[in-house]
């Protein structure tokens, strides 16, 4: 018996950051290339596509209602009604938004790269629900997966051609003490999208790799979990009761894509995840 299942039968271009929406019993992904914001109900089967007007990198809930989008010229809030506004706008030429998550303090971490993928040409910022910004890494070259231990003292990061996934000490609002906590072996793929689960170990998805794997607090290679679509690109626990691992695929790039490639796939009864906080904003 296959380890996955087919949640959402899809044709996404770069199919990425799955978030669990509590408040709204649904599953927000999104497609970063084709624009679109998609949602699934796991419970009804219910989906809903928006377009949006530039590249999209990430969406989280916002914990008054609505959405928080992390788009190519910043970060924007999408209302409950639909209403769209500027929170942070910030063009750069040549650069866009990628992956983003939410910290326990209800802060945005937003993560951006350039299309063409130059050596430290993207930032990782904090953002808080008045619009202060602040660059906390501005050499990165892949911003990727985001996320806190359940004591939320430690932070762990992804910038993905190190082909390490890091962990910082959380002091404040601040991190320090960068360091490695594992390293993707030549071969395996790359690390991309993260989530973190109730008992602190790491899910990473692999890009190129056709696999998602959980690393022990310790850095030990605990579960791999391979994948029909080689470019895995984030995962998420979901569910009511969060103990479904949904993950994300990319067709981008494949010559002869498989027919799974920017699906969304759900691996039921992985593990337990943990509570998202929504953005404060």
């Amino acid at each position: 018996m296959t380890a996955y299942e087919v949640a959402v039968r899809a044709e996404a271009t770069l199919g990425e950051g799955p978030t669990w929406d509590a408040a709204g019993d649904r599953l927000l992904w999104i497609d970063i290339l084709g624009s679109r914001l998609h949602t699934y109900e796991p419970a009804t089967g219910r989906r809903t596509v928006r377009t949006t007007e530039q590249h999209i990198g990430a969406v989280k809930p916002r914990a008054g209602g609505g959405l928080v989008l992390n788009l190519r010229d910043g970060v924007g809030l999408l209302d409950p009604d639909g209403a769209f506004r500027w929170l942070h706008h910030e063009p750069v030429p040549g650069r866009r938004a990628n992956d983003a998550a939410v910290a326990p303090d209800g802060a945005l971490w937003a993560g951006t790269m350039r299309y063409d993928e130059a050596p430290g040409g993207g930032t990782l910022s904090r953002l808080t629900g008045d619009g202060t910004v602040d660059v906390v890494l501005d050499d990165v070259t892949v911003s990727n997966g985001t996320g806190w231990s359940p004591d939320g003292r430690l932070m762990y990061y992804v910038d993905t051609p190190t082909r390490r996934i890091d962990v910082f000490d959380v002091e404040g609002t601040r991190v320090t003490g960068r360091r490695p906590l594992a390293e993707i072996e030549e071969g395996a793929g790359f690390p991309d999208g993260l989530t973190v689960d109730a008992e602190g170990c790491v899910w990473v998805a692999l890009w190129d790799g056709g696999a998602v794997r959980r690393y022990t607090p310790g850095g030990e290679l605990d579960r791999v979990v391979p994948l029909p679509a080689p470019r895995v690109t984030a995962c998420a626990f979901g569910g009511t009761d969060l103990r479904d691992l949904y993950v994300t695929t990319a067709r981008v790039g494949l010559t002869a894509p498989h027919p799974l490639a920017g699906s969304l796939l759900v691996i039921p009864g992985a593990g337990q995840g943990l509570p998202q906080p929504a953005f404060a904003g």
